[in-house]
């Protein structure tokens, strides 16, 4: 098979030849810069400076030697910075987005951290209509996308994968601040709604502008992330995932169908299985990371409940197995994992979300090399 057609004859739930592999098809499918350049280190690769790819979490964009060398089977497609946005100088160790929101990273760190958020002091209803909300139609964001999708859907063999993000969750929670938005969900839900709406604005009119450059034929998975949960219960309650959050998934997925038949991929890390009915509801296809290590997150009766609807992509634990375990320790994570997720296709072999900093590089190997050795179909 071809890569794209591995890859999607397993969302269609059907049995390619192998498992597919995935790296970097999104921003939470990678690898940390660290682990990135040891990987280059133990393959004899050249040393050049990695390209990050996510400023805060420290994300690379893996160069195409990798990629080939683990013959992974999709490619990325993303949105270009802005052309209007420049941020402030706050030296190496610091920087404002253009949500206002201002990271840093201390020394010796491996992350840049919430610092500052844009309305941490409980503003009112009116500080939103004042505040400097992103462009959507900054041409940055668009600029080379058209050329990117069609050379990669017609000149390659890979599964195009459109990175959109476009997080409610999580954006709110930044401009907010942690303990705010939670306060506010309860007590004062009005402004919480207006925020979260602005969010969605800015999100909805970019995938709006991307796709009126990309045709939606040439990608094959769009891909959106928020996470809900935690290691051991929800984030918030399902009601109010239902009330603050659900609608707003719910119309950017909308939005997506308007333009395109892609896959819809959706991220979250965390004991998420009580949502999973609700995301399978506004039509989430794939699910990411499968955190194996999450309170009800076991492959097997995930893949018994909902394999026949979702398709699931990661499961590979980067908590215990990847950082501290052996090579034999990876190629049985890897045999366990297809096996509990990869009957009838539906399973695509990635991280449980990226590899972090003390993740060995033979162990990135060991995973990508067993998954070839006890990928193939029919599994035994």
């Amino acid at each position: 098979m071809t890569h794209r057609e591995r890859v999607m004859t397993a969302v269609n739930h059907q049995e390619p030849d192998r498992v597919p592999c995935d790296l970097a098809g999104t921003k939470c499918t990678s690898l940390h810069r660290i682990v990135y350049e040891n990987v280059r280190k133990l393959l004899q690769f050249e040393t050049k400076p990695p390209v990050i790819w996510d400023v805060m979490q420290q994300i690379v964009l893996p160069d195409e030697d990798i990629l080939e060398y683990f013959d992974i089977d999709t490619r990325s497609l993303y949105a270009g910075a802005p052309d209007h946005f420049i941020p402030p100088d706050l030296g190496p160790n610091a920087y404002q987005d253009e949500w206002g929101v201002i990271r840093t990273c201390p020394d010796g760190g491996y992350y840049f951290d919430l610092a500052q958020c844009p309305f941490e002091d409980e503003p009112g209803i009116e500080a939103l209509e004042h505040f400097p909300w992103p462009d959507p139609d900054d041409p940055g964001r668009v600029r080379g996308l058209r050329e990117r999708a069609a050379y990669l859907h017609e000149h390659t063999d890979y599964a195009v994968v459109l990175n959109l993000g476009a997080t409610i969750l999580h954006t709110s929670q930044y401009m907010r601040g942690f303990e705010g938005w939670f306060v506010d969900l309860a007590a004062r839900p009005e402004f919480m709604h207006a925020l979260m709406d602005k969010i969605l604005d800015v999100h909805l009119r970019t995938i709006r502008n991307i796709f009126r450059e990309v045709d939606g034929r040439h990608v094959d998975i769009a891909f959106i992330a928020d996470d809900l949960a935690g290691d051991a219960q929800l984030m918030i309650s399902p009601r109010m995932y239902r009330t603050f959050l659900k609608p707003r998934h719910q119309q950017l997925i909308a939005c997506i169908r308007d333009y395109t038949q892609a896959k819809i991929m959706y991220h979250s890390c965390g004991a998420v299985r009580p949502l999973i009915p609700d995301l399978i509801e506004i039509g989430v296809e794939i699910l990411n990371p499968i955190q194996t290590t999450a309170k009800g997150m076991n492959p097997a009766s995930l893949k018994a409940e909902f394999g026949d609807q979702l398709t699931f992509w990661g499961g590979i634990d980067t908590r215990e197995i990847l950082p501290h375990g052996s090579v034999e320790d990876v190629a049985q994570e890897v045999r366990q994992v297809i096996h509990d997720l990869g009957a009838g296709g539906g399973y695509v072999l990635n991280f449980v979300h990226n590899a972090q900093p003390d993740v060995k590089p033979e162990n990135v190997c060991a995973m990508f090399a067993a998954g070839k050795i006890n990928g193939a179909y029919p599994l035994r």
